[in-house]
């Protein structure tokens, strides 16, 4: 039996999350909008400074992002499907303008900045560029995508194109949660399981090479990567109590300091101590260590159970599709989704090695949002196609489709 409707728990779900992130942006960005509006000042481009710069812009984001939602749930799924290929194209040259008009930030050129325009970040979108690219493949070739040359090799043609132009601006946070999705969702249709192996050796022999470059000619301008692994290595007490050379192990000392000074209950919404500079970057990569220190674990606790509520939403819609091109598309949004908060937690647990991923929904990022809610406005299309059981007799007497059980 089909939905006619949208799937309204999901609705509720993700407008809670961003809720909940425009509340926690309110009180970690509060230092950080002064120090930028104090810049802006001093340049006179503005008046005077500001507490909550990085609120207002979090909300014109917001809204912005709820109504790309609303319009890409009024798209049929199937116009993403038959438009599949140029989605995929117009990502990668999006992506490959970074090269040439891109804003170099911390080394790595990963915004596109014009002069009366918002920032953006080509690669977001090209996260759900390449996940609706793969699942119109996995659809296209699902009788052959275990043979080496209809399936294997033209499948990760695709990724290879996107990790390459990822490897260059560099950027390998992206490619650590793009990796999950690609293999999960080859694994699921079928793949060579042999091949998967080898897949997940070449990126294991690749990041291995990428190390090896800095202890060995450092001035490549990889060599954070390579400090960061290190970092990772050090146990948190060697990190909080004593400093590496060149007191490179800044950034992980302060959140590690935030996490553990909110213990269960938190120091109290608002009461952050870290985040008055001593945290760079708070609103993005690490507003999950504030969320922990004003907040404390129990406020984690319901965070990552909101994200597992969404996870359970999405794959129930991914499960109760028919259509193969769907099912994957929903999959893959799923999965990309829960990587990214799994990595970003990670690495605010100390967990995971260091590599500048926001937590979906809840960081500050226009485009990071932006592209969240087209998936999310993806799967509210494709939820209308979901086959469910129904709760009563009448119900199964009239269904007009096959049920499901």
């Amino acid at each position: 039996m089909q939905k006619k409707s949208i799937d309204t728990t999901l609705v509720f779900l993700i407008l809670a999350l961003v809720i909940f992130g425009m509340i926690m942006i309110s009180s970690v960005s509060v230092y950080s909008s002064f120090k930028v509006t104090a810049r802006m000042v001093a340049s006179g481009l503005l008046g005077e400074t500001q507490n909550y710069f990085y609120l207002l812009r979090t909300i014109f984001n917001v809204l912005m992002g709820i109504a790309i939602m609303v319009v890409c749930s009024k798209i049929p799924y199937h116009y993403f499907e038959k438009f599949a290929r140029h989605i995929f194209v117009i990502g990668l040259l999006f992506l490959s303008m970074v090269f040439i008009i891109g804003t170099e930030y911390n080394g790595a050129k990963w915004w596109i900045d014009l002069p009366g325009l918002p920032s953006l970040q080509p690669v977001e979108f090209m996260k759900i560029g390449l996940i609706i690219m793969l699942a119109y493949f996995l659809k296209k070739r699902r009788s052959m995508i275990a043979d080496t040359y209809m399936g294997f090799i033209p499948y990760f043609f695709y990724v290879g194109l996107v990790f390459i132009l990822l490897i260059f601006q560099p950027d390998f946070g992206s490619i650590l949660i793009l990796a999950p999705v690609a293999i999960a969702l080859y694994f699921v249709w079928g793949g060579n399981i042999h091949y998967i192996a080898l897949a997940i050796i070449i990126a294991l022999v690749g990041a291995a090479g990428v190390y090896s470059i800095w202890k060995v000619a450092p001035q490549t301008g990889v060599g954070y990567i390579s400090q960061r692994i290190d970092n990772f290595f050090r146990s948190s007490h060697s990190i909080v109590e004593t400093n590496n050379r060149d007191d490179k192990d800044y950034q992980m000392k302060q959140w590690l300091i935030a996490i553990w000074s909110g213990w269960f209950f938190g120091l109290g919404f608002g009461k952050s101590i870290q985040k008055f500079g001593y945290l760079p970057e708070v609103q993005w990569d690490f507003i999950f260590s504030v969320i922990v220190e004003e907040l404390g674990f129990f406020g984690a606790f319901i965070l990552i159970s909101m994200y597992m509520m969404i996870t359970y939403r999405w794959f129930l819609i991914a499960r109760s599709v028919k259509d193969p091109f769907a099912r994957n598309l929903a999959l893959g949004i799923t999965i990309w989704m829960l990587v990214q908060a799994s990595i970003n937690i990670g690495v605010n647990l100390n967990i995971v090695p260091l590599t500048g991923v926001t937590l979906p929904f809840v960081s500050y990022g226009g485009s990071s949002l932006f592209s969240l809610m087209i998936g999310v406005g993806i799967l509210l299309s494709i939820s209308r196609h979901m086959e469910y059981k129904p709760q009563n007799l009448s119900d199964i007497l009239h269904a007009k489709r096959r049920v499901i059980f």
